[in-house]
């Protein structure tokens, strides 16, 4: 498929997408192949994802690449996994910095190999002052850790006298967050099928709109990604109001 076959969809546009990468094992299990070779596949996807998005005007783009849950995968998987990524921000970086994209990691930075630490990094410094969309990599990341992890640093600033419990709001407990100034996002989008959310992003999803797809991973592109915007278009959103007759 040629890039320049789709067009940007018309309308107002998500300022923020996440995305559920879904479907690898499965697309490689269904052509008889090992499930590396699903993941493998999905980088196209990720490239041409990234692009459209960027080329679109996106305003940020959240992408879950491994999860803290994903630690329990088999050994040689969960080493690919971490070469995959790498290597695939190594690839990359260059392009999407030209691309004016800011890079940013959204995780624990605990587990993660030193190489792989070092490229996440070496991206997340090159691409620090881009103007363009950010690209948020889910690495190492879990909504129920990130929380946790909220909760232990705003208890301590109590502890200590920094923060009184009455001052603790909405927007102060976000401010513990892993990136507080990341607005929430706008669409979910879920592929192979899968109706769940997976862990991810749990705080800042509670008005997302959800699109599920059942296209597998490595077989997404821009032409699914600007069927999921269009169908967002189509949504009325009430954020818990009532709409005006």
């Amino acid at each position: 498929m040629e890039e320049r076959e789709v067009k940007k969809p018309e309308g107002e546009l998500p300022r923020h997408i996440a995305i559920i990468m879904d479907g690898n094992g499965r697309w490689a299990k269904s052509r008889e192949l090992p499930r590396i070779a699903g993941h493998k596949a999905g980088e196209k996807s990720i490239t041409d994802v990234v692009r459209a998005a960027s080329e679109w005007g996106i305003g940020a783009l959240s992408l879950f690449a491994f999860s803290t849950e994903n630690w329990n995968r088999p050994e040689n998987e969960v080493s690919f996994l971490m070469s995959f990524n790498r290597n695939l921000l190594n690839n990359r970086v260059k392009e999407f910095h030209e691309r004016n994209i800011r890079i940013r990691h959204l995780g624990r930075r605990d587990r993660i190999p030193p190489s792989t630490l070092r490229a996440i990094d070496n991206a997340v410094e090159m691409t620090r002052d881009n103007t363009g969309m950010t690209l948020n990599i889910a690495f190492n990341y879990g909504g129920r850790t990130e929380i946790l992890d909220a909760v232990r640093s705003l208890c301590d600033d109590v502890v200590q006298g920094r923060v009184k419990p009455e001052e603790v709001d909405e927007d102060r407990f976000r401010s513990y967050l892993y990136l507080p100034d990341m607005p929430d996002p706008d669409l979910l989008v879920r592929t192979a099928g899968e109706m769940r959310i997976s862990n991810f992003m749990i705080w800042e999803l509670a008005y997302t709109e959800i699109y599920v797809t059942e296209v597998l991973w490595p077989d997404f592109d821009r032409r699914h990604l600007a069927e999921a915007i269009k169908d967002f278009q189509g949504r009325e959103r009430r954020f818990g109001a009532i709409r005006e007759e």
